[in-house]
């Protein structure tokens, strides 16, 4: 699965880990987040990632 970085922050996202903290469980890949899930570091939308490459 692909991670995703934050353009804004640098955040990662790492789909075998998730987002524990808004309750993205591990294995959930970057295309099957809520619409309204967030940077958990800076707050922006999906929108302001890109696929890691």
């Amino acid at each position: 699965m692909d991670k995703w970085v934050c353009t804004v922050c640098g955040y990662v996202y790492d789909p075998e880990a998730g987002d524990p903290t808004q309750g993205v469980a591990a294995g959930t890949p970057f295309e099957d987040l809520p619409d309204d899930w967030v940077c958990p570091d800076c707050g922006v939308g999906k929108d302001m990632f890109e696929k890691q490459g």
